[in-house]
């Protein structure tokens, strides 16, 4: 069978079967094409360990991360494992591929001090009323105050928020469903982004939307423009250069674990399948301790 009408096919049964969601799909996508490039278009049955290691090394001499070569290795594995469940491949030629083992980074977080300073700023610009200003600081606060991702931040609809109990309903990944709470700040920028900033927004489509956060055409947000938005504001307040939403929900975590949360109530709340992905949040919160320590006893 051609390797690339496999590859789709194995893309359709992660979305269909296995539901995953569309940004891990993409990504699956993308190593798989870039495998059948690699094998120069090769039949299914034509690729070897040999051409998977050929095709690992390459992606080094790229100098892609490790953490790239884990993911595109995961993703090798789990497609030729479906394959050969499928009868399209006798055997399954990754079970031996080995690919360098992630590297842990710290994630970038920003103090409470940035985080204040940062929300105030939004806050006094929303004051004028602009629709803009007013829904930019409520996916600020939402996304910091909820510690939610941005995709479920996108995928909000008006009628997932409770806002008398500070609650939402959100869709995780693999279409696992939960309810966040959230923080007067964010309840009160909320409200008033629906009440005058939202009409204003929505005005501009001729087709309602149940969307929460609408975009400059009226219609529901997207990744792209969260990523843009939380770019510009964010970055000079943790002094990096290139900054993503998800860095407002790596900093609602580890201010949680900063102030005493319990550290499984943050996995609830981040919704992570596993406790060992919410511990990543206390070895940041050790790193700012041993730090603020260093700077500031005589002893250090």
């Amino acid at each position: 069978m051609e390797f690339r009408s496999a590859a789709e096919a194995f893309a359709d049964h992660l979305l269909q079967v296995r539901r995953l969601s569309p940004a891990t799909v993409r990504a699956y996508r993308s190593d798989l094409r870039d495998l059948g490039v690699s094998a120069g278009d090769a039949d299914l049955s034509a690729i070897d360990l040999e051409t998977l290691r050929d095709w690992l090394w390459r992606a080094t001499q790229r100098g892609d991360a490790r953490s790239t070569l884990a993911r595109r290795a995961a993703a090798a594995r789990s497609f030729f494992s479906w394959a050969q469940e499928q009868g399209l491949v006798e055997h399954d030629p990754s079970v031996r591929l080995i690919a360098p083992k992630r590297g842990r980074t710290l994630p970038t977080v920003a103090s409470a001090d940035a985080m204040t300073a940062l929300l105030d700023q939004q806050r006094a610009a929303a004051a004028g009323g602009d629709p803009h200003a007013l829904r930019d600081h409520a996916i600020l606060e939402m996304l910091y105050g909820a510690g939610i991702r941005v995709s479920e931040l996108c995928g909000l609809d008006i009628d997932d928020l409770d806002l008398d109990r500070g609650t939402g309903r959100v869709l995780g990944k693999g279409s696992k469903e939960r309810v966040v709470p959230y923080g007067i700040p964010a309840r009160d920028a909320v409200g008033a982004y629906l009440t005058r900033g939202r009409p204003a927004l929505a005005s501009r489509s001729d087709k309602a939307s149940p969307a929460l956060f609408l975009g400059a055409r009226g219609g529901r947000i997207g990744a792209r423009a969260v990523y843009t938005l939380v770019a510009e504001v964010l970055a000079p307040h943790v002094g990096a250069a290139t900054i993503g939403p998800h860095a407002l929900r790596h900093t609602a975590a580890t201010h949680l674990l900063d102030g005493g949360a319990d550290l499984r109530a943050v996995q609830e709340i981040l919704g992570h399948a596993s406790l060992g992905t919410t511990q990543i949040y206390t070895h940041v919160s050790a790193e700012r301790l041993t730090a603020t320590y260093r700077l500031a006893h005589p002893r250090a």
